[in-house]
């Protein structure tokens, strides 16, 4: 088989024990709460329930994106073992991770002329680019090589649905993507916005759901529209949570219910720090495979 390295950033959301198992490699971005900054190292420096806690108490965050020479340092380990790599990287909608990954790539390929080195703009984020992750390293395991695997990816991205909704709207407010009047009428009226990635990696507002029980229902209602084969899925599913651990539980058992085929378990995962900073504790989103995103 094959051997080359898939690699990805740690916003990707999945386990650092998942990562391990599937033999991903991944780079981590930073945050910074209350003035001290930490790798967004899966939980590891912060524990995700220390970290959402400290955001409901009032704590300020502040993230940063994995830096040109970080990623040249990160490439040059694996490019001097004779590896060559495929990496996957967060949305260029949500960050400029991936252009200065690109930067890094290109100024390797001079001095590793005969490594191949692909970057690919994932145009997702969380559970969901960590569900594309997942679902490469299988393919990789089945003897999918290099050349072929960044074509499939490159393919199927946009086929990768993220779906998400929140139940706190002052992180939103926080953020800028939701004015303050919005925010203030939103939570008083118990609105929790309905989202989802578009084809450009963005994140666009596509309801306003009012109530959380209301919510999760819809979310489940949205998989039923846009999920490959409808009911008959027989695909994987994702779920990432941001300290809402038993309704994301709920909304696994909803969709476990309505998806007999589903292949295995809802996994369920935390939003790590780097996204989490953004969303803040009450959020949770659902990721399945399904028709391309066409806007």
């Amino acid at each position: 088989m094959e051997d080359y390295i898939i690699s990805c950033s740690s916003t990707a959301d999945l386990s650092k024990e998942h990562f391990e198992k599937i033999g991903v490699h991944y780079v981590c971005f930073h945050f910074m709460i209350d003035g001290k900054t930490y790798p967004d190292d899966l939980g590891q420096s912060v524990p995700f329930d220390k970290f959402y806690h400290m955001m409901a108490e009032g704590a300020m965050t502040s993230t940063s994106q994995v830096n040109i020479d970080e990623f040249v340092e990160y490439f040059g380990k694996m490019l001097d073992e004779g590896k060559d790599i495929l990496h996957v990287e967060l949305s260029s909608g949500l960050s400029g991770s991936y252009n200065s990954a690109c930067a890094a790539a290109e100024m390797l390929r001079e001095k590793y002329p005969g490594r191949k080195i692909y970057i690919v703009d994932s145009l997702g984020a969380s559970s969901g680019y960590g569900l594309i992750m997942h679902t490469m390293a299988r393919k990789r395991a089945e003897g999918m090589g290099i050349d072929e695997l960044h074509s499939w990816v490159e393919k199927n991205k946009l086929k990768l649905h993220h779906w998400f909704f929140s139940t706190d709207l002052k992180y939103y407010v926080r953020g800028g993507r939701v004015s303050k009047t919005a925010g203030f009428f939103g939570s008083l009226l118990s609105i929790c916005p309905m989202l989802n990635m578009d084809k450009a990696g963005h994140l666009i507002p596509r309801a306003k759901i009012r109530t959380k029980k209301r919510a999760i229902r819809d979310i489940v209602d949205r998989m039923e529209a846009h999920a490959e084969g409808g009911l008959d899925y027989s695909g994987e599913c994702f779920i990432s949570q941001s300290d809402f651990l038993e309704d994301a539980k709920e909304v696994a058992r909803l969709v476990e219910e309505r998806f007999p085929k589903l292949n295995g378990k809802v996994l369920i995962n935390s939003i790590g720090t780097t996204i989490g900073s953004h969303t803040g504790p009450g959020t949770i989103a659902l990721f399945f495979w399904g028709e391309e995103r066409v806007d």
